[in-house]
């Protein structure tokens, strides 16, 4: 008989940050003054964010995330919404949606540790309109095929 594979859903490698500044810096090299950020998301999206700790945690392996205090700015009706948060082990996971586009928002998060580390670093997500809405057939369009659009943006649309 046999059995049904489970799919194992890992976080995305692509919107990880390593939160630095435990280490000294190379020689003759800087500690940088800006926050991490991550990469864009749409005001559609929904996607998982990481915050990974584990230099925080170099040497004591037994260390990992007791306790996560989440703050987003702005924060208002629309805005970025934190909409679940989970840990692994040294990881932090963090799923947004919504936000406004053109929209930098600054994710602040306060990590307790099973050994008794209190980290609160910022990161920042920008937050762009990435999906193109596909334009309606009847849309006016110019010489070179760009939309004409009235005084408010919209498209001109055909009475066709």
């Amino acid at each position: 008989m046999a059995t049904p594979a489970k799919y194992v859903w890992k976080p995305s490698r692509a919107r990880r940050v390593l939160l630095d500044g435990f280490t000294v810096p190379a020689r003759g090299g800087t500690r940088s003054a800006n926050p991490p950020s991550w990469p864009a998301k749409d005001p559609a999206d929904v996607l998982d964010y990481v915050l990974d700790i584990s230099a925080a945690c170099l040497g004591d392996e037994g260390d990992a995330v007791a306790t996560l205090d989440v703050q987003v700015s702005p924060s208002q009706p629309g805005d970025l919404t934190l909409n679940s948060a989970s840990v692994d082990g040294d990881l932090v996971v963090l799923w947004f949606s919504a936000g406004f586009a053109g929209t930098l928002y600054t994710v602040t998060a306060t990590i307790g540790t099973t050994s008794g580390r209190v980290i609160a670093r910022s990161v920042l997500l920008p937050v762009e309109a990435l999906a193109t809405p596909a334009l309606p057939a009847s849309v006016l369009t110019d010489q070179t095929g760009a939309p004409i659009i009235d005084q408010s943006n919209n498209p001109i649309l055909s009475t066709d």
